[in-house]
């Protein structure tokens, strides 16, 4: 399903020029609805899986992950592919070894690549780093009731391109309606149908820009679901405690309340 990157597709793809998705943005950013969102929310596998589709044939040319672990790939929660299929895909890319002092396949243990191009951020907590809504004057309620957003605002900017073009000392900005200052070095890189989805999925744009999103929060939280269900637990416990406190101490002081006179 995934094909080994070569120098001809690096060259091909421009997704990392100008550093774009490494500021936030200040444009209109769509609230999407993502499965992991809210208190017992949860990742989607199947979209994970898509979305890893999505970075390797389109992005990884460019940005990198050096921050997550092939491994993690196979982790429950996550995209979940099989061992077999983790190290398979692993394999697709290359690591310098120092004790080698050669490349080689890399293997379960080792990173994703750091970013191809200078200019490209690295995406491993891009999704945590973004924050897609705001306000109002600060007061941060829309984070509070949709959340940071930074999933929201990765689909939005990658969706946010429109036809414009122009050119600056022998550069080209393209136009992105997200982005706080609009002009990115950045090219397009959705356009529908970029995939092929093992799934059956129709690839849209938006199902695109989505699936990576998503895959992008896996990568910066991989940890997501652990934790609300450790929240979970532990409201509970609190609950349950105040509960036998409160229960105890009027107990305790019972004895010394004046009674009501009948």
């Amino acid at each position: 399903m995934f094909k080994k990157l070569t120098i001809t597709a690096l060259t091909a793809l421009t997704l990392g020029a100008g550093g774009a998705l490494a500021a936030g943005g200040s444009g209109h950013v769509t609230d999407y609805k993502f499965s992991f969102e809210g208190p017992f929310g949860r990742y989607d596998q199947a979209q994970l899986q898509r979305g890893l589709q999505v970075y390797t044939e389109l992005c990884s040319a460019c940005h990198g992950l050096e921050l997550v672990a092939f491994r993690t790939l196979a982790d429950p929660g996550g995209p979940s592919l099989s061992p077999d299929a983790m190290r398979e895909y692993a394999a697709t890319f290359e690591v310098f070894d120092a004790e080698l002092e050669d490349w080689r396949p890399a293997g379960p243990t080792d990173h994703f690549p750091e970013s191809m191009d200078p200019n490209a951020p690295d995406l491993s907590l891009m999704a945590k780093a973004r924050a897609g809504f705001h306000g109002p004057n600060g007061t941060g309620l829309n984070q509070l009731f949709k959340g940071m957003g930074g999933a929201e605002y990765i689909a939005s900017y990658l969706t946010g391109f429109t036809d414009d073009v122009k050119e600056e000392a022998g550069s080209f900005f393209y136009y992105n309606h997200v982005f706080p200052t609009n002009w990115v070095q950045m090219a397009p890189v959705l356009y529908g149908d970029d995939v092929t989805y093992a799934d059956g999925t129709e690839a849209t744009m938006q199902q695109e820009a989505k699936d990576v999103a998503a895959f992008l929060m896996w990568a910066a939280e991989p940890g997501m679901m652990a934790r609300k269900q450790a929240g979970f637990v532990s409201v509970m416990f609190l609950t349950v405690l105040t509960v036998l406190l409160y229960l105890t101490n009027k107990r305790l002081w019972a004895p010394y309340k004046p009674k009501k006179q009948v």
